[in-house]
């Protein structure tokens, strides 16, 4: 965990009440992590630490953009994300993050290492389907969109009178609705 060294918080000599720590975020911290699918990154991330006589609160807050692949057309663009999380930590015997909101330190400890929830937050913060602006709007020309309208149902060139297998037909005199 060197190389997270940088996402340490010490909490042991911090007042109680309130702290902040930004920390901006780019595509090196997610290839740190093994994590390829991000073309390119730039967040701005938010910790607030309310440090508590017995327990410490943390709110993460993450707001930028990822360049991804579009799930449609394959181009990139830059996605916008912003998400938040909460977690308690608590002091205990052992270690132990088994929960997700709910981390435990060992008696003793004086920091806290939050790159982990930082990369959580960030990755799920993408939606699940990415879809480059310029094909909801319709400004975005490409050969894989003009493909895509190309096949779609109903787009094609021949002309619109169907032609249906007569075996259906027969079937259609038993429909009463028609």
């Amino acid at each position: 965990m060197k190389k997270f060294r940088d996402f340490d918080i010490p909490f042991a000599g911090l007042k109680q009440g309130e702290h902040r720590f930004g920390y901006h975020i780019d595509n090196r911290f997610f290839e740190s992590f093994g994590y390829t699918d991000f073309n390119g990154a730039s967040l701005d991330v938010t910790v607030v630490l309310r440090k508590k006589s017995n327990l410490l609160e943390l709110e993460f807050e993450v707001s930028g953009t990822v360049n991804v692949y579009c799930d449609l057309s394959g181009e990139p663009f830059d996605q916008e994300i912003g998400g938040n999380l909460e977690l308690v930590v608590k002091f205990g015997e052992d270690y132990n993050d088994e929960n997700e909101e709910i981390l435990i330190l060992p008696h003793g400890e004086h920091q806290v290492n939050v790159a982990q929830y930082i990369y959580e937050m960030a990755v799920l913060a993408v939606p699940a389907k990415k879809v480059h602006p310029g094909i909801e709007d319709g400004s975005l020309d490409s050969e894989i969109v003009r493909k895509l309208s190309e096949l779609q149902p109903g787009s094609s060139g021949k002309d619109d009178k169907k032609e249906t297998d007569p075996r259906w037909d027969s079937l259609k005199k038993l429909l009463t609705d028609k």
